[in-house]
């Protein structure tokens, strides 16, 4: 079998024929280290914490926000430079520190543990990059170039902001309930799919869309009914 740090160094530098596997991680109650404690850490510490993880951050010196999250108890701060140590018990690793030497290092450590690790900036030392995203309640989209322009991401990201507004949102709220509702009252699998799928249709998006969330609701109740729910 090979072995991933082997892997890794083989195919290292970015190539415009490089593919990632897309995925959506649940890290809730993980143990994520961010080594760094810049804007950059800051940043990627209120993510993993959004997304429920356990942080820990591996720095001598932190910006003010990452005070105020050790002192609340919602990040772990260790006050020191890196260590090999550090990064033993993680499920993900994220190396933000301004010293390219350091950040290396905890890319080369975390391949030979065959661990997560994103490297902020540097793909080529990366076996996840994070992609641009937009959230809109249970809606998630992400937006990736593959390391080529992360600033085109972002961009790309703005405009879809611009059309997935909130009656996405509402509508995934609505849909929630329905389909509680559908896996509770209707035993056979195949009338269940055919249920969720009508309601959810391009067809219904195009409602939904064009008419609104008052629009698409009523006419998904209206297929409900149809359906005999």
């Amino acid at each position: 079998m090979t072995n991933f740090a082997t892997a890794q160094k083989r195919n290292s530098p970015l190539s415009a024929n490089k593919e990632y596997y897309p995925v959506f991680l649940d890290i809730s109650r993980k143990q994520c280290v961010i080594v760094g404690g810049g804007k950059v850490a800051e940043r990627k510490s209120l993510s993993l914490l959004r997304a429920g993880a356990e942080v820990t951050v591996i720095s001598p010196r932190i910006t003010r926000k990452l005070e105020v999250l050790t002192e609340k108890g919602m990040i772990r701060l260790v006050r020191r430079s890196y260590r090999r140590c550090d990064i033993r018990s993680a499920f993900v690793i994220i190396a933000a520190t301004d010293s390219e030497k350091t950040n290396r290092k905890v890319a080369a450590h975390a391949a030979a543990d065959n661990v997560l690790v994103n490297v902020v900036d540097k793909p080529s030392l990366c076996n996840f990059i994070v992609p641009s995203v937009l959230r809109q309640g249970a809606l998630t989209i992400a937006v990736s170039t593959g390391g080529v322009s992360p600033a085109m991401a972002r961009s790309i990201r703005k405009e879809l902001k611009a059309h997935y507004d909130t009656r996405y949102s509402a509508y995934l709220r609505l849909l929630k309930g329905i389909r509680a509702r559908v896996m509770e009252k209707i035993p056979e699998k195949g009338k269940r799919e055919r249920i969720l799928k009508v309601i959810a249709s391009e067809d219904l998006i195009g409602i939904l869309v064009r008419d609104g969330f008052m629009a698409a609701k009523k006419e998904a109740y209206r297929r409900l009914r149809e359906s005999g729910l």
